[in-house]
This record gives structure tokens, sequence and C-alpha cells, in this order.
């Protein structure tokens, strides 16, 4: 149950990331709004799911889905620039987050 409430975290996390660019410095209501109760719920969830595994898992894993999701939603929908030495880095990060999975 911790690694679901972990990857829920992990996509909440992406949300947030996306929210605050949505709400354009927070100056827009509903995204902001939205972008706050995303972010609320990522470390409410990431908190509960650290009670049974370890700090540094849990947090990298959770850094990990947020910053790979992130760069790969603006690569698929927003035009981020997807070179190859940045598709790189996010198999990194996903290699990562996999290893500290089954190491845990």
């Amino acid at each position: 149950m911790a690694w679901l409430l972990l990857v829920v975290a992990g996509i909440l996390e992406i949300g947030f990331a996306l929210g605050m660019k949505s709400s354009q410095g927070f100056t827009r209501l509903v995204p902001s709004l939205l972008t706050v109760v995303s972010g609320l719920s990522s470390v409410v969830l990431l908190s509960f799911s650290l009670r049974s595994l370890p700090v540094g898992t849990g947090y990298a894993v959770w850094t990990g889905i947020g910053a790979a999701g992130t760069a790969i939603f603006g690569m698929i929908m927003l035009g981020d620039p997807a070179s190859g030495s940045r598709l790189l880095c996010i198999i990194l990060i996903l290699g990562g987050v996999v290893g500290l999975k089954f190491a845990a």
C-alpha cells in the first residue's frame, strides 16, 4: 500500500509542477488553487508512505516520478525540447527509481 501511495503522490507532484506553470505565477485563481491542492495532497500522501518506507528511498522515488513525469509531459504536451541527452537523463532517473524500489 505504501508504494501505491507513493506513486499517487508522485503523480500529484507532476500536477503540482504543471499547475505552477498554468497559474502564471499564482495570478490565475483556479490553476493556483489546483496547484496548492495537488501540492499539499502530494506531500500528505508522501508522508503516509514514509510510515513504512525508508525516507531516502521514498523521497528519491517521489522526486524522481515528479521530475521525470514533468519533463516527459512537457516534451509531449508543451513542446519542450526532446533531445537525446534529455531523454537519456530521464531514462537514468527512471532507472534509479526502479532500482530504489527493488532495493528497498
